[in-house]
């Protein structure tokens, strides 16, 4: 997996699509909206309302569709610690109910149109989105405005969605990969917020009450902290009218005063073994990483594609997988955030070959240190990355959440056209030196889920 500005999966609560009408449109905009030049043309109008709500907006009239999206700057990190899962739970509610509809009402609204909500927080953000055909456009900003300004947080809705949640962790439990990155990012994040999931854990989750829902929305749900992207099938002025007629209204309120301290650095290594009884170790192996406002990220991630994160051209997957057969599939990812986030290694191996999997993953990292890449590697890797970035904006949705985070990180609004730009500036050099600054082969976080006495792993 390629590093990425969009970071993390949305979890979604999405309707239904009535008929063909916008399902079907959406499907045929993926072969003809965008053609490989087409991001670098990507530019987009930015204002910001009277009550301080940064607005985004792109005109595309080659489908009759309206993508709204609001991106809320406040996620899990803001969570208290004994209430972690608060602004998940909060952003899943959204959808739930407000004061003039109920959750049924707004579900029947939205399918009898063939469109889609959604919310959902991540660590840094909350987004919430409607996806309308463009004669329904003021429908979409009529309930996505409700969901923002309005939401009713009803006991019975609350307790629908915790039960929800808390499935998904029991579940979540189950998987050996994600125990094994909970708590990679419980030793990595040690006393950060970002040591926490977003959903949080069964303790936290059931510490919540009504109340904490009902005074982190009114804290934390601003224009003034909000930016709205709007990307389809309107006029600059068509956008406008909605956007003060749904949320000129709303009223603006003092940032919340958040100093959010970068996670330290590991300086020792650090190891978890976890029993389970399973046939395979599953293991992660890495430390902090770089935040997304880094200047290195582009060198970064040529660096990482030509390590791990580009498939079978990748040197981990040629070492690991083709050379020593130990395992099907490995790959390596920076999870860049507003502070630094994650650098791991990812992989399942046979128990018995748990040490030579491991050695191999550390050999690899020093391998990138030690010594310059080759320039078909180099090549390689920054043709794939600047071919395949208009995939990333290949859909209405995809464009609007990376215009989001394009106006969080301050990228600015040339991105599309400064992004292959930055990567085709990307030299061996700059590959060598990333790779002695952010990968350490010495200060590491290992954690192993598996039958561990038959792994007999080495500390």
């Amino acid at each position: 997996m390629t590093p990425q500005l969009i970071t993390l999966l949305p979890r979604q609560h999405h309707r239904r699509p009535a008929g063909w009408p916008l399902a079907s449109l959406l499907s045929l905009a993926l072969s003809l909206s965008f053609a490989p030049s087409q991001a670098a043309e990507i530019v987009p109008t930015r204002s910001v309302t009277s009550n301080g709500m940064t607005v985004l907006f792109l005109e595309q009239h080659f489908l009759p569709t309206v993508e709204i999206h609001a991106l809320v700057k406040v996620g899990s990190a803001q969570d208290p610690p004994d209430k972690a899962g608060l602004a998940n739970l909060t952003a899943s509610l959204l959808d739930e109910g407000t004061v003039t509809r109920t959750s049924r009402q707004i579900a029947e609204q939205i399918d009898f149109v063939g469109g889609s909500l959604g919310a959902h927080a991540t660590e840094d953000f909350t987004t919430a989105s409607a996806r309308v055909l463009k004669k329904d456009a003021d429908l979409g900003f009529t309930l996505l405005a409700d969901m923002l300004q309005h939401p009713a947080f009803h006991k019975q809705e609350v307790e629908r969605v915790r039960t929800q949640i808390l499935g998904e962790i029991v579940s979540d439990d189950d998987d050996p990969g994600n125990v094994a990155m909970k708590a990679f990012h419980q030793l990595i994040f040690h006393g950060h917020p970002y040591s926490w999931p977003a959903h949080g854990t069964e303790e936290t989750l059931n510490k919540i009450t009504v109340a904490d829902i009902q005074q982190f929305h009114a804290r934390e749900y601003l224009p003034n902290q909000t930016i709205l992207v709007i990307v389809g099938d309107l006029t600059q002025d068509q956008a406008a009218m909605l956007v003060q007629t749904h949320f000129g209204s709303w009223k603006k309120g003092p940032p919340p005063p958040y100093q959010l301290k970068k996670p330290a650095a590991i300086d020792r290594k650090m190891v978890q073994l976890i029993e389970k009884d399973l046939t395979q170790s599953t293991i992660v192996l890495g430390h902090t990483g770089i935040s997304r406002t880094n200047p290195d990220y582009y060198a970064v991630t040529v660096m990482n594609y030509i390590l791990g994160a580009g498939g079978f051209s990748s040197r981990l997957m040629d070492s690991i997988r083709d050379k020593q057969g130990l395992a099907y599939g490995i790959m390596s990812q920076f999870d860049t955030r507003l502070m630094p986030g994650a650098f791991f290694i990812s992989l399942q191996t046979r128990t018995d070959v748990t040490n030579q999997a491991i050695a191999g993953v550390l050999t690899e990292i020093k391998g990138m240190r030690d010594a310059m890449v080759t320039d078909q590697e180099l090549n390689e890797a920054k043709s794939f990355i600047v071919g395949s970035f208009p995939l990333r904006v290949d859909s209405s949705a995809k464009l609007a959440n990376v215009l989001a985070q394009v106006e969080l990180y301050n990228l600015g609004l040339d991105y599309f056209t400064q992004y292959p730009r930055a990567i085709e500036k990307v030299t061996k050099d700059d590959v060598l030196r990333v790779a002695k600054q952010y990968l350490d082969p010495q200060h590491y976080a290992l954690v192993v889920v598996g039958s561990i006495a038959k792994a007999k792993v080495k500390q």
